[in-house]
């Protein structure tokens, strides 16, 4: 049986926070990708007010089997005390990229 995968979108402060969260993810292979697209302009309610953020939002190439691990880690890493973390299930996609993050998330890294 072939894996399933999933893309997960996480928004998190521009610069240091979300590259670091984007190579965190792939060095720990819970993903195999992620892009990281800077220069979002969050506006959400939160405590009361409606609030506005510069934020980036992360783009998370991943098996939905790794997807509670991966959640687990990015809460204990993201700076926000509530992060967006919303999965997408992949329908379709180009089978050699699919086969390309697999082979990354489950070959075992070199010494």
């Amino acid at each position: 049986m072939s894996p399933e995968y999933c893309l997960v979108l996480s928004t998190c402060p521009v610069g240091d926070t979300a590259t670091n969260l984007a190579r965190l993810l792939v060095q720990e292979r819970l993903a195999a990708c992620v892009n990281v697209l800077p220069g979002l302009t969050s506006i959400y309610p939160w405590q009361g007010a409606i609030e506005s953020s510069q934020e980036a939002l992360l783009l998370i190439k991943t098996e939905k089997a790794l997807y509670t691990r991966l959640e687990t880690r990015l809460r204990e890493q993201h700076p926000y005390e509530l992060p967006e973390i919303v999965v997408i299930p992949v329908e379709r996609a180009l089978p050699d990229y699919l086969q390309w993050i697999s082979q990354w998330l489950h070959d075992t890294p070199s010494p």
